[in-house]
């Protein structure tokens, strides 16, 4: 017979278990986050770019056949899961979902290396180890976007950036892979540097010019972007040579907004509020250096939201996610030195479930989780199971001004556009408005050279490989002259080679704001 556990022991023991409960608790947030970003749908500009690599890696020419205003990085890194994809036999949108997963893991494990052997009070481990796999899957619906993936190796840089400062020794292996994938990540978008160089900034006050100049760790990531940007016009000619001029001409005038009213949209305004009343604190030297070096990464973020001046979702993400770390490490450390060192231990558990549920409660929005539970019940999944059902597998010919909801449908279908671009982006910038008295539809000799590419392209891929189907969206995105809406089909029609292709497209699949056409042979 089993003899009863004395007394004390049992008192030791249910302290144990209660914080190893807690700190499992404290973890539930993270793993909901996760389950939101696997679910479908994918996020759409991140399928769209999916949809992009496939075709590249399918042998389509990027930046000749496919044109986008992205920078070649995001094309490349987005290969390796359509390369998986191609090898293994799965989906593209899980491969990917699997790679970005990795990356994940990877900046969660880079950041605990970095901080195994740091002089942490028991509050702020507990709340880091929380808050660090948190904030990698916080932004949900938007895992996966350059700015996500950004901010997600900046995380470790940041923690490497606070060691470097404390000149705490660091594994020079850990030290290059930090520095390197974090390098990868502000390659993305130029709008990244701002990043590297607040936090080099930080690095280069706090050491002394002599010591952080001495430093090869920067200077590594500095050599890694002067290859990139070399190698640009070696392999990727056209992008200098078209695209940019496309993006000064037509996109960076599309859908934006002013710098002072970005500064006011709903979640922009309220990810700069939160990152306001952090500075104050977070300027300290009594703050500690991984929370200065977050401080950097925040206001980094900042400034690359605001100079998109979209002000949409996903570039508020870095800001979002150095900011959660940020607030819950000054609140930690706050509390390490306000408890006395036995009750800070025994609290800690707890007080890293509730900096979890805050962040939580903060980052739940619109978008998730409800998004994820009704996407295949709502009108843009209804899109994604009509194009299984009708064109799985098969090219498409996609007229429509929108990226969501024909990015990730498409995916979900493993249906290939046709299209050269990812929307008709150019032709919404062509038709900006309706000068009085002008025609509704210009004639090939009055349209500039990005217009007459759309009109010529889009014509002629349609006639000498017909796809399975057209679809059009009922909404062109194109101000109406008078009571005439644009009609993408009407205006392609004009060209010979499309009015007769168009003829083989007499089946009709009606959606709530889509209309499929379908090739009868």
């Amino acid at each position: 017979m089993a003899l009863p556990l004395p007394q004390a022991a049992t008192t030791l023991a249910l302290p144990g278990l209660r914080a190893r409960v807690l700190r499992l608790l404290a973890l539930a947030p993270a793993v909901a986050f996760l389950l939101m970003a696997l679910a479908p749908p994918l996020n759409h500009d991140v399928a769209a770019i999916l949809n992009f690599a496939e075709r590249w890696v399918a042998g389509d020419r990027l930046y000749r056949d496919l044109i986008d205003v992205n920078p070649p990085l995001i094309f490349v890194l987005t290969a390796i899961p359509a390369l998986l994809a191609r090898a293994t036999g799965i989906s593209g949108v899980q491969a990917l979902l699997l790679c970005v997963l990795l990356c994940c893991l990877a900046a969660w494990r880079m950041t605990q290396r970095l901080r195994r052997d740091r002089a942490e009070g028991p509050v702020e481990r507990a709340v880091l180890d929380a808050l660090v796999p948190l904030a990698c899957v916080v932004a949900a619906y938007d895992v996966g976007q350059r700015e996500h993936l950004m901010a997600l190796f900046a995380i470790p840089y940041a923690f490497l950036a606070a060691r470097r400062i404390e000149g705490l020794a660091t594994p020079r292996r850990l030290a290059w892979a930090v520095t390197l994938a974090a390098a990868l990540g502000f390659a993305l978008k130029p709008h990244f540097l701002g990043v590297p160089l607040l936090v080099e900034a930080l690095v280069l006050l706090r050491r002394g010019p002599r010591a952080a100049l001495r430093d090869p760790l920067p200077w590594g990531m500095a050599a890694l972007w002067l290859t990139y940007l070399a190698a640009i016009p070696v392999f990727f000619a056209d992008y200098f040579n078209f695209v940019i001029p496309l993006v000064l001409g037509f996109y960076l005038d599309t859908g934006g907004f002013g710098l002072m009213d970005v500064l006011l949209g709903e979640l922009f305004g309220a990810a700069l509020a939160v990152l306001l009343v952090l500075v104050p604190l977070a300027v300290r030297k009594a703050a500690g250096a991984p929370a200065q070096a977050l401080l950097a990464v925040a206001l980094g973020g900042f400034l690359s939201a605001w100079v998109q001046h979209k002000g949409w979702s996903y570039h508020v993400v870095p800001m979002a996610m150095a900011s959660a770390l940020l607030a819950g490490l000054l609140a930690a450390r706050w509390l390490d030195k306000a408890l006395p060192p036995g009750r800070a231990a025994a609290a800690a558990p707890g007080l890293a479930l509730a900096a979890a549920l805050v962040v939580t409660a903060l980052h739940l929005r619109g978008e998730s989780p409800w998004r994820q539970i009704w996407y295949f019940q709502l009108r843009d999944g209804q899109i994604a199971t009509t194009l299984r059902r009708e064109v799985a597998g098969e090219r498409l010919l996609v007229l429509s001004p929108d990226i969501f909801p024909v990015y990730p449908a498409l995916n979900y279908a493993r249906a290939r556009s046709t299209l050269r671009f990812m929307n008709l982006w150019l032709l919404i910038g062509a038709y900006p408005d309706c000068p009085e008295g002008a025609p509704r539809y210009r004639d090939t000799w009055e349209m500039s050279r990005p217009e007459f590419l759309v009109y010529r392209t889009v014509a002629e891929d349609f006639a000498r490989a017909p796809p399975a189907g057209v679809l059009v969206a009922k909404r062109s995105g194109i101000p109406r002259c008078g009571a005439e809406e644009f009609d993408p089909v009407a205006y392609f029609s004009r060209h010979p080679a499309f009015a007769e292709t168009w003829r083989r497209y007499s089946r009709i699949v009606h959606m709530d704001s889509y209309l499929l056409y379908l090739r009868e042979d």
